[in-house]
């Protein structure tokens, strides 16, 4: 275990670095922060955290850079995160109650991340697996044919047109979005896909054909991974700390155009309230070693609906970083669980 004092001389050098970009010496550590000691008491205090692998002197006569496992330690000894201003939580309230759809809402809070953090923004879109069926709406376009809409307790909702063995009038077509419903609404959608197999089994001869049509889309509506969507936001970003990539920038921005490693970056985040973050090789793709993902769940209570964080620079604000993804997770969450 390192000595506290040497924790606090390691969170001056990350604090430091942030803000300047610099390499930061006994001295001017000395000068700026509250230490209490002297600078050679630091420069000692630097020499074993360097001996022990959390700083590093980039070259010769220069000061040390956190490395990361230095980054790693700050972020795991951190007391508490950086509260956001009573302003800043007003602001993020105001404009995510202006969303008017589901959608609306992802393209906000991916936004609103992206300028709040400064870094890329990445929200995915509420887990088809994590949602419940809220309604079924079924419309007549003519007596051939049906728009079949599913709707989920998240806002999500899924269209699809349906072409009918016979035609049927708006009778027949509101006995079917009954059934539909009495059957499918307020369940979740893994014991959905079970019901409504089984519904054409269960109802009267004449509209068997016309529920099986149905339930058939409702499946593959149900059955497909919409889960794997996101969205994605402040890419250009990356360009105000385009010296902490060195070469890497091309093979970042690459990485993030992929899906499946989006996904892989915060889709892994599966609770509420706890902000996880990743550092350099942590990530586990090789392309965002000199990267930090900073992730959390968002949802109402513990049911974790999807997951949203940000991409950025090791060098980067991680209280304040933590602080804005774990308030935007929470008004989204408090968002999509109000009916």
């Amino acid at each position: 275990m390192l000595e506290e004092r040497r924790l606090e001389v390691l969170r001056a050098i990350v604090e430091d670095f942030v803000l300047s970009n610099e390499p930061v010496g006994s001295k001017m550590l000395a000068e700026r922060h509250a230490l209490g000691v002297s600078p050679a008491t630091v420069r000692n205090d630097m020499s074993a955290l360097e001996e022990e692998g959390y700083i590093t002197q980039p070259h010769t006569s220069a000061g040390r850079i956190p490395t990361d496992k230095g980054y790693r330690l700050f972020v795991d000894r951190l007391s508490g995160v950086k509260p956001l201003s009573r302003a800043e939580r007003r602001a993020i309230q105001s404009f995510l109650e202006g969303a008017v759809d589901l959608d609306d809402v992802v393209r906000r809070s991916v936004r609103l991340l992206a300028q709040l953090t400064r870094q890329v923004a990445v929200v995915q879109y509420p887990s088809l697996s994590s949602s419940s069926v809220r309604h079924i709406e079924i419309v007549t376009l003519n007596p051939n044919r049906l728009l079949l809409v599913l709707i989920t307790d998240t806002g999500r909702v899924e269209q699809r047109v349906v072409e009918i063995p016979t035609p049927v009038d708006d009778g027949v077509v509101g006995e079917l979005r009954s059934l539909l419903n009495g059957s499918l609404r307020g369940r979740r959608m893994a014991d959905a896909t079970e019901a409504a197999a089984d519904l054409p089994d269960s109802a009267r001869p004449d509209l068997r054909p016309h529920l099986t049509t149905l339930t058939t889309v409702v499946l593959e509506a149900l059955l497909e991974r919409q889960e794997e969507r996101v969205a994605l936001a402040g890419t250009a970003n990356l360009t105000r700390a385009s010296v902490d990539f060195a070469d890497s920038l091309r093979f970042i921005l690459e990485a993030l155009e992929e899906q499946v490693v989006l996904l892989k970056l915060i889709g892994s985040a599966r609770e509420t309230g706890t902000v996880t973050v990743r550092i350099g090789r942590e990530t586990d793709v090789d392309a965002l070693r000199s990267t930090s993902v900073v992730a959390t769940g968002y949802g109402l209570g513990p049911a974790v609906l999807g997951g949203m964080g940000v991409v950025g620079p090791m060098r980067m604000d991680y209280p304040g970083t933590m602080a804005a993804v774990r308030a935007v997770a929470k008004y989204v969450g408090e968002l999509l669980g109000a009916d």
